[in-house]
């Protein structure tokens, strides 16, 4: 038996045999978990700073003065009047806000 010919029958026994063990693309997408959401009407500063993509904790705790200056944020475009907080930067952050109020 050539090498070659070798080489190709192991790799299909060895794939038979894994393929059982195999993930589907949905498993893996229930194995990993997506971050919950961080209720930016009630979060700390750190807890802020630690969630969010690009706010660091200068950042964050200026999210909480304006809250504690003008209130619960009623949008997510509402944190773009933090100084510091661009479109890009809320981008990158929306799916890991909430505006909950509960």
């Amino acid at each position: 038996m050539h090498k070659y010919s070798l080489f190709k029958s192991l790799t299909a026994a060895l794939l038979l045999f894994l393929a059982p063990f195999a993930a589907t693309a949905q498993d893996v997408g229930e194995v990993i978990a997506q971050p919950a959401p961080i209720n930016i009407n009630s979060a700390d500063a750190q807890t802020i700073a630690k969630a969010l993509i690009g706010v660091g904790m200068v950042r964050a705790k200026e999210i909480v003065a304006y809250r504690e200056a003008f209130g619960l944020f009623q949008s997510l475009e509402e944190l773009m009047e933090v100084q510091g907080i661009g479109a890009a930067t809320l981008d990158k952050n929306k799916h890991l806000i909430s505006l909950s109020t509960d």
